[in-house]
Protein backbone atom coordinates (compact mmCIF):
# COMPACT_ATOMS: atom_id res chain seq x y z
CA UNK A 1 0.00 0.00 0.00
CA UNK A 2 1.60 3.63 -1.01
CA UNK A 3 0.02 7.05 0.38
CA UNK A 4 -0.31 9.86 -1.57
CA UNK A 5 1.63 13.07 -0.33
CA UNK A 6 2.13 16.80 -1.01
CA UNK A 7 4.52 18.90 0.60
CA UNK A 8 5.71 22.31 0.19
CA UNK A 9 9.73 21.67 0.02
CA UNK A 10 11.96 24.84 -1.17
CA UNK A 11 8.63 26.79 -1.73
CA UNK A 12 7.69 24.31 -4.11
CA UNK A 13 4.65 22.23 -4.31
CA UNK A 14 5.81 18.25 -4.62
CA UNK A 15 3.12 15.68 -4.88
CA UNK A 16 4.08 11.95 -5.00
CA UNK A 17 1.27 9.74 -5.29
CA UNK A 18 3.21 6.71 -4.28
CA UNK A 19 5.19 7.25 -0.98
CA UNK A 20 5.54 3.88 1.17
CA UNK A 21 4.27 4.44 4.71
CA UNK A 22 7.74 3.95 6.31
CA UNK A 23 9.98 5.65 3.69
CA UNK A 24 11.93 8.37 5.96
CA UNK A 25 11.83 11.93 5.19
CA UNK A 26 15.81 11.71 4.33
CA UNK A 27 15.41 9.21 2.13
CA UNK A 28 12.19 11.33 0.63
CA UNK A 29 14.31 14.14 -0.12
CA UNK A 30 17.37 12.89 -1.33
CA UNK A 31 16.13 9.36 -3.02
CA UNK A 32 12.84 10.68 -4.39
CA UNK A 33 13.21 14.24 -4.72
CA UNK A 34 17.05 14.49 -5.46
CA UNK A 35 18.27 17.23 -2.83
CA UNK A 36 21.27 15.24 -1.23
CA UNK A 37 22.05 18.25 0.93
CA UNK A 38 20.10 16.33 3.52
CA UNK A 39 22.92 13.95 4.84
CA UNK A 40 22.20 10.76 6.75
CA UNK A 41 24.78 9.71 9.33
CA UNK A 42 23.28 8.01 12.02
CA UNK A 43 19.84 7.19 11.27
CA UNK A 44 19.04 7.01 14.87
CA UNK A 45 18.71 11.13 15.16
CA UNK A 46 22.16 11.57 17.33
CA UNK A 47 24.14 13.30 15.04
CA UNK A 48 21.87 15.93 13.58
CA UNK A 49 23.12 15.73 9.31
CA UNK A 50 19.52 15.12 8.84
CA UNK A 51 18.21 18.12 10.22
CA UNK A 52 15.71 20.12 8.49
CA UNK A 53 12.98 22.75 8.81
CA UNK A 54 9.80 21.72 9.13
CA UNK A 55 7.02 24.47 9.35
CA UNK A 56 9.52 26.27 10.73
CA UNK A 57 11.02 23.93 13.46
CA UNK A 58 14.16 21.98 12.81
CA UNK A 59 13.28 18.28 12.97
CA UNK A 60 15.80 14.97 12.12
CA UNK A 61 14.22 14.12 8.85
CA UNK A 62 15.68 10.15 9.38
CA UNK A 63 13.13 10.10 12.34
CA UNK A 64 10.52 11.79 10.25
CA UNK A 65 8.19 9.55 8.23
CA UNK A 66 7.58 11.35 4.51
CA UNK A 67 3.77 10.68 5.14
CA UNK A 68 3.95 12.54 8.25
CA UNK A 69 5.33 15.96 6.40
CA UNK A 70 2.50 15.49 4.52
CA UNK A 71 0.88 19.25 3.99
CA UNK A 72 4.10 20.41 5.50
CA UNK A 73 6.66 22.86 4.48
CA UNK A 74 10.02 21.65 4.58
CA UNK A 75 12.90 23.70 4.11
CA UNK A 76 16.43 22.18 3.18
CA UNK A 77 19.91 23.12 2.94
CA UNK A 78 19.32 23.56 -0.73
CA UNK A 79 16.41 26.26 0.02
CA UNK A 80 18.99 28.65 1.98
CA UNK A 81 21.02 30.03 -0.92
CA UNK A 82 22.69 29.16 -4.06
CA UNK A 83 25.92 28.79 -4.91
CA UNK A 84 25.70 32.40 -6.44
CA UNK A 85 23.80 33.76 -3.72
CA UNK A 86 24.63 32.48 -0.27
CA UNK A 87 22.32 33.67 2.94
CA UNK A 88 23.89 35.63 5.79
CA UNK A 89 24.38 32.47 7.68
CA UNK A 90 26.09 30.26 5.21
CA UNK A 91 28.67 33.36 3.99
CA UNK A 92 29.61 33.54 7.76
CA UNK A 93 30.51 29.69 7.77
CA UNK A 94 32.42 30.17 4.88
CA UNK A 95 34.06 33.42 6.04
CA UNK A 96 35.02 31.63 9.56
CA UNK A 97 35.98 28.62 8.25
CA UNK A 98 33.08 26.84 10.22
CA UNK A 99 33.47 23.31 7.81
CA UNK A 100 36.19 21.22 7.58
CA UNK A 101 34.99 17.99 6.04
CA UNK A 102 31.40 19.04 5.30
CA UNK A 103 29.42 16.08 6.62
CA UNK A 104 27.57 17.91 9.54
CA UNK A 105 27.44 21.68 8.00
CA UNK A 106 24.07 21.41 6.16
CA UNK A 107 22.53 20.05 9.55
CA UNK A 108 24.43 22.48 11.62
CA UNK A 109 23.05 25.69 8.48
CA UNK A 110 19.54 24.00 9.52
CA UNK A 111 20.17 24.12 13.06
CA UNK A 112 21.69 27.64 13.03
CA UNK A 113 19.08 29.12 10.96
CA UNK A 114 16.31 27.35 13.44
CA UNK A 115 18.47 29.29 16.03
CA UNK A 116 18.45 32.80 14.69
CA UNK A 117 15.05 32.43 13.46
CA UNK A 118 13.52 32.08 16.98
CA UNK A 119 16.30 33.49 18.96
CA UNK A 120 17.98 36.81 17.05
CA UNK A 121 20.03 37.66 20.37
CA UNK A 122 21.47 34.18 21.30
CA UNK A 123 24.55 34.63 23.43
CA UNK A 124 27.44 31.84 22.47
CA UNK A 125 26.20 29.92 25.64
CA UNK A 126 22.33 29.74 24.42
CA UNK A 127 24.10 28.96 20.36
CA UNK A 128 26.12 25.83 21.96
CA UNK A 129 23.23 24.37 23.53
CA UNK A 130 21.12 24.83 20.66
CA UNK A 131 23.69 23.24 18.55
CA UNK A 132 23.89 20.72 21.14
CA UNK A 133 22.47 18.40 19.17
CA UNK A 134 24.86 18.12 16.25
CA UNK A 135 28.27 16.16 16.34
CA UNK A 136 31.27 17.46 14.05
CA UNK A 137 34.39 15.35 14.44
CA UNK A 138 36.26 17.79 13.12
CA UNK A 139 35.88 21.71 13.87
CA UNK A 140 35.69 21.72 17.47
CA UNK A 141 32.76 24.29 17.03
CA UNK A 142 34.69 27.27 17.92
CA UNK A 143 34.22 28.83 14.28
CA UNK A 144 30.38 27.56 14.14
CA UNK A 145 29.50 29.15 17.06
CA UNK A 146 31.47 32.46 16.10
CA UNK A 147 30.09 31.94 12.21
CA UNK A 148 26.16 31.94 13.96
CA UNK A 149 27.01 34.66 16.60
CA UNK A 150 28.44 36.89 12.99
CA UNK A 151 25.55 35.86 11.55
CA UNK A 152 23.27 37.07 14.08
CA UNK A 153 24.83 40.35 14.49
CA UNK A 154 24.55 40.93 10.51
CA UNK A 155 21.14 39.56 10.63
CA UNK A 156 20.17 42.17 13.52
CA UNK A 157 21.64 45.04 11.79
CA UNK A 158 19.56 44.54 8.36
CA UNK A 159 16.05 46.55 7.89
CA UNK A 160 13.17 44.54 8.93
Amino acid sequence: MTIPIAVTVNGTVQEVQNVEPRLLLSDFLRETLGLTGTHVGCEHGVCGACTVLMNGDSVRSCLTLAVQADGAEIVTVEGLGTPEALNVLQTQFREHHGLQCGFCTPGMLMTGEDLLRKYPLASDDDIREGLSGNLCRCTGYQNIVAAIRSAAALRNKEPS
